[in-house]
């Protein structure tokens, strides 16, 4: 179990540890990376522990350069009259190259549990745990070993694009946390949002409720996940009608329907296609979305939660609006917190970058789930932002002020006063204000347009 940010705190200030200790206490570091660490750990400087500190430093800060990290670790330790590494990002580089990838995921993923565990019950939807599931894409250094590993798309033409990596993220719809990731290649075999998925769908739980759009809404995923006991709550896919005078009706709008086993596909083997029942039985509603001065909407929900006394219809059309919270927990962490271009030249570096940028997003909703039990209000009221630009400015205080707890009071009350706008109604067209500059886009290698080059 993770300790709160507050005893995490006093804990460092005893230690008189780097102040960075406060996101992740040494002996959580030592437990997890084992062995993998006795690479590092025989550093002067840049242990396991250190390298670890200050790569989340680096992507919790606003620069995110390897300059302002190492910079801010030499300020630290000169004021504690500690050996001064140099200025030069080399060293600390070399040390980050060796983490391992495996322990990151590991750290990353208790990171996310334990918060998540420390959860009160009132948080949970009708005493489940949600998880919310949606994939995205990022970007990186356009390198020979990250296109090697990461393609860029296929259309741009050769030192033109950009090594593109899709990504699906699994978050707690209570705390907002990250409790599960993987990373793949954009195109190919098994690299659809799906596929992907199918690789960490065994975090969802008996009991917990998947929470997810119509792309996860297929039979097999359906049946996988109920018959682990866990549930699913997801959009119709648009390619089934909808027929509420068949089945068993429950209201209007609402009734029970039978698929029956589709033919079997052709990534799946014939053991595992006869493992699944003949047909399962899913619950279907339809919920109207009326806002005035807007066209009525209808969205068709499917679940396998078929108790509608338990489960109303109401209450699951108020969690599938929920939903769009994986969309903005994936722009807290692509624009706030600058994830969408990463910086490391090597696939190995950026996938340990993705998790550092997803442990430290993990510690602001921390402080955010504790901010929100003193103010009696749940974190996704508060503002992921201004909670990260809150805590960049006030953390290093914590580690030198003699009167630290009414510090971290005020921590908590400035997280507080910065609620997120209750518009769920508002309408938000994707498109841009601002015009971009009128630079033509490039159409061939940078080398070909030096001078002399046709």
């Amino acid at each position: 179990m993770l300790d709160s940010f507050r005893s995490r705190i006093a804990a460092a200030r005893k230690s008189n540890e780097l102040f960075f200790a406060a996101l992740i206490p040494v002996e959580r570091i030592v437990s997890i990376f084992g062995k993998a660490s006795a690479i590092l750990d025989s550093a002067s400087v840049y242990t396991t522990a250190v390298t670890t500190w200050t790569l989340l430093s680096q992507v919790l800060s606003e620069d995110h350069s390897c300059v302002n990290a190492v910079a801010k670790l030499i300020a630290f330790r000169a004021s504690k009259n500690q050996r001064i590494p140099s200025s030069e990002t080399g060293a600390y580089c070399i040390a980050r190259d060796k983490l391992d990838e495996q322990s990151m995921h590991q750290l990353m993923c208790q990171t996310g549990e334990s918060i998540e565990d420390s959860a009160p019950d009132t948080w949970r939807w009708l005493g489940h745990r949600v998880i919310a599931g949606d994939g995205t894409t990022v970007t990186m250094p356009d390198t020979p070993e990250n296109q090697k590993e990461y393609p860029q798309l296929s259309a741009q033409k050769p030192g033109c694009g950009l090594p593109l990596m899709r990504m699906i993220v699994l978050f707690a719809i209570s705390t907002g946390v990250v409790i599960q990731m993987t990373m793949g290649q954009y195109k190919g075999k098994k690299t659809a949002e799906v596929s992907l998925f199918r690789m960490i769908d065994d975090v969802v739980q008996e009991t917990d409720v998947f929470l997810a759009d119509r792309a996860y809404s297929s039979w097999f995923d359906i049946a996988r996940l109920s018959r682990r006991g866990a549930h699913i709550v997801t959009r119709k896919h648009q390619m089934r009608s909808s027929d509420f005078r068949t089945g068993k009706r429950l209201g209007k709008d609402d009734h029970i329907e039978t698929w029956p086993k589709p033919k079997r596909p052709d990534w799946m083997s014939k053991e595992d296609y006869e493992i699944y029942p003949d047909s399962i039985q899913v619950r279907e509603v339809r919920v109207r979305i009326e806002t005035p001065g807007f066209r009525t909407k209808e969205i068709f929900v499917v679940t396998d939660l078929l108790e509608a006394t338990a489960y109303s219809k109401d209450d699951l059309a108020a969690l599938y609006r929920r939903r769009w919270e994986a969309e903005l927990n994936l722009r807290s962490l692509k624009t706030e917190m600058q994830m969408e271009h990463l910086r490391c030249k090597k696939p190995h570096r950026v996938r340990n970058e993705i998790r550092a940028h997803m442990i430290a997003y993990n510690l602001i909703r921390q402080l955010m789930c504790e901010a929100a039990k003193t103010g009696g209000v749940e974190p996704w009221q508060i503002s992921f932002k201004n909670t990260m630009q809150t805590l960049n400015e006030m953390f290093p205080i914590l580690s030198v002020i003699d009167d630290y707890e009414s510090f971290y009071d005020t921590l908590l009350t400035c997280c507080l006063n910065h609620v997120v706008g209750n518009r769920p109604d508002r309408y938000e067209p994707r498109v841009v204000k601002r015009r971009p500059k009128s630079h033509k886009l490039m159409t061939k290698p940078r080398h070909d347009y030096k001078p002399g080059k046709s």
